[in-house]
């Protein structure tokens, strides 16, 4: 995508819970990038979640998902909130989530933790183990224990037994072993993938077809690890890491332990790729506890705005410079009280943090 050509159709889902607040810096960025004639961009908004299930009766309606097909690219901003958790199962925000990425066919969930330099002293870790942090989770999105059948709840002799199903096959397997491979190849040349090969029959065929992969890409190291130790040395000595590939499941647990690494899950976006049509959001959720009340980080979502501009638009420039922006206001000690860490800050609420970096933003478009 350039400025010349088919303009950029993005498609917004604000969502649930802090969702809808922390979308306000982005719509800012777009509306400077579309004004400044640097990208031709297009954008509309749609129910997910909660929210969509009070305006639809369903979670991921049909009309969100006719605006999908028109999308190069999906920004999302957060589902769920206890109010829904006593609606049927299928009814539940959560399930609009794990839909819009199975209809996408974003099977690789990209979640780094790379910290920022001024926001060492934010860690719960000492500084010399998480500074310079740099590493990748690629966790598989669309298979595993989330999908696999048989799953419910029966009865049987008065007994109810819970069942859910871990199955991944070998096509699978192998083509998320070749995300992270491509990625280790621009990064630090490193793949660890990620098992319970001890116990669980589906991780040792993950571990075979991984390895069996990793012949195309000599150039690359490969470890395998168990997911206990894999747990452990995250946050014993994470600078070990360059790219962490992993199952739906245990890449749902260790991208949010590494998430904490950084000193806040506010900080960090994702990118679910591998369809024609990539998703980006912030990992934060829908954190209902403190919607409205000026307090959520609106970094993450932000630096997903980055992402889409990266890996689904082919525009390294912008994502660069939102990045830049970001870089620019915590260097001037602006933090969100979730990131505020030790020192002489200034801690500020959502809005102010989001009107900071887009006025870095919207100052380096006019250079």
């Amino acid at each position: 995508m350039n400025d010349k050509g088919q303009p950029g159709r993005i498609l917004l889902l604000p969502g649930d819970g802090i969702g809808p607040e922390v979308f306000v810096p982005v719509l800012g960025m777009l509306e400077t990038i579309r004004k400044s004639g640097k990208a031709n961009l297009e954008w509309e908004e749609a129910y997910i979640g909660g929210v969509a299930t009070d305006k639809t009766g369903v979670p991921l309606p049909p009309e969100t998902l006719q605006k999908v097909d028109r999308a190069n690219a999906v920004l999302l901003g957060a589902v769920g909130g206890p109010r829904y958790d006593t609606l049927p199962y299928e009814l539940r925000p959560e399930r609009a989530l794990l839909g819009i990425r199975e209809y996408l066919g974003a099977f690789a969930n990209l979640r780094p933790a790379r910290i920022f330099p001024e926001l060492v002293g934010a860690s719960t870790l000492k500084p010399e183990v998480i500074s310079d942090l740099d590493l990748m989770v690629v966790r598989e999105l669309t298979g595993g224990i989330y999908f696999g059948k048989p799953r419910g709840i029966v009865t049987e002799g008065g007994v109810r037994r819970g069942i859910n199903t871990e199955t991944y096959s070998e096509p699978e397997i192998a083509r998320i072993a070749r995300v992270a491979f491509e990625l280790a190849r621009k990064r630090r040349k490193k793949v660890t993938s990620v098992d319970k090969a001890n116990v669980l029959e589906s991780s040792v065929l993950w571990r075979e077809v991984v390895g069996l992969v990793h012949k195309d890409y000599p150039e690359v190291a490969l470890e395998h690890m168990y997911v206990d130790n894999a747990a452990m040395q995250l946050v014993r000595n994470p600078k070990q890491f360059d790219v962490i590939v992993t199952g739906n499941l245990f890449g749902d647990i260790l991208s949010d332990e590494a998430a904490q690494l950084t000193g806040s899950i506010g900080m960090l976006a994702s990118a679910s790729i591998g369809g024609k049509t990539g998703l980006y959001e912030p990992i934060h959720g829908s954190a209902p506890d403190i919607a409205g009340k000026d307090l959520a980080n609106p970094l993450a979502m932000i630096l997903s705005l980055a992402f889409l501009f990266r890996y689904s638009l082919d525009r390294e420039d912008l994502a660069g410079q939102i990045e830049g922006a970001v870089r620019a206001v915590l260097s001037q000690g602006i933090r969100t009280s979730d990131i505020q860490g030790e020192g002489s800050v200034k801690v500020v609420g959502t809005r102010e943090m989001g009107d900071r970096v887009l006025r870095e933003f919207s100052n380096a478009q006019g250079r």
